[in-house]
């Protein structure tokens, strides 16, 4: 059983209410950070979570019996670091890291980037002031969210250090000014699909959420399990309906927390 085919707006979010929450407790619910529940800041260290936001995420965690989950290219422990002393079942890294069960040993499913191409491409930080270079590990993040206009000279630079990779080694994955190195094969997708696997996600229907380029493998295999995708700042394909911004989505989740919790009592 699935939510069967939903179309869902912005300027219809009691709709949604109403129809998601009898069914929370069979629902998994799996949230982008970035962009998605938080607000994007000048740099990935300067986001903060808003009053009350943690609070919101405890509450479903516990009306859904543990089926939330944080789905995000940040790793593990730079997510449990930003939502600290919450803990919470997690897919890191884009993939590379899975965490079912809250205070689980994560599951790593990638190798880490090569060290001499970490090193090459940080380097890339050297074409002007306001490129950072953010090393995961696993992947590698230049962003230029304070230098916008040297996009396509960061763009140009990964390439070109990227093409004397063996073929098909990595992926260039491209975000909101930011470009993301990582190996191949490795994404949020096949790590929603591996994660419903295990208890307490097993069985249940996914509710996803997310904003960028690398969640849209997500929408296009939320269906496989009955489930909805919804996209945050613009419309993307296959999804079931979208959020003007990150505090839209806060309410709402704040919003079917309430109206679960009043049903359970």
């Amino acid at each position: 059983m699935g939510f069967g085919q939903m179309e869902i707006s912005d300027l219809d979010m009691e709709r949604a209410d109403t129809t998601l929450v009898p069914d929370l407790r069979k629902c998994a619910i799996l949230l982008d950070i970035d962009g998605t529940i938080l607000d994007l800041a000048s740099t990935p260290q300067q986001v903060w979570v808003p009053t009350g936001l943690r609070q919101t995420l405890a509450r479903l965690d516990a009306l859904t019996g543990g089926a939330l989950a944080l789905v995000s290219g940040r790793p593990l422990h730079d997510i449990d670091l930003i939502f600290s002393p919450l803990e919470l079942a997690a897919i890191g890294g884009h993939g590379a890291e899975l965490r079912p069960l809250p205070n689980a040993e994560p599951m790593l499913r990638a190798r880490s980037l090569n060290a001499v191409l970490r090193r090459q491409l940080a380097g890339i930080a050297e074409l002007g002031p306001g490129i950072l270079a953010e090393d995961k590990g696993y992947s590698l993040a230049l962003h230029y969210r304070l230098a916008p206009e040297m996009g396509d000279a960061v763009r140009a630079a990964v390439d070109r250090i990227c093409a004397m990779q063996p073929p098909g080694a990595v992926e260039i994955l491209p975000g909101k000014l930011v470009l993301e190195i990582k190996p191949t094969g490795i994404n949020k997708a096949t790590a929603v699909c591996e994660l419903m696997n295990y208890a307490p996600f097993l069985d249940r229907n996914p509710i996803f959420i997310g904003d960028d380029t690398t969640d849209e493998p997500v929408f296009g295999i939320i269906s496989q399990f009955g489930g909805l995708g919804f996209s945050v700042g613009r419309v993307v394909p296959n999804v079931n309906g979208h959020f003007d911004k990150p505090e839209s989505v806060r309410a709402w989740l704040a919003r079917i927390a309430n109206k679960a919790q009043s049903t359970a009592q």
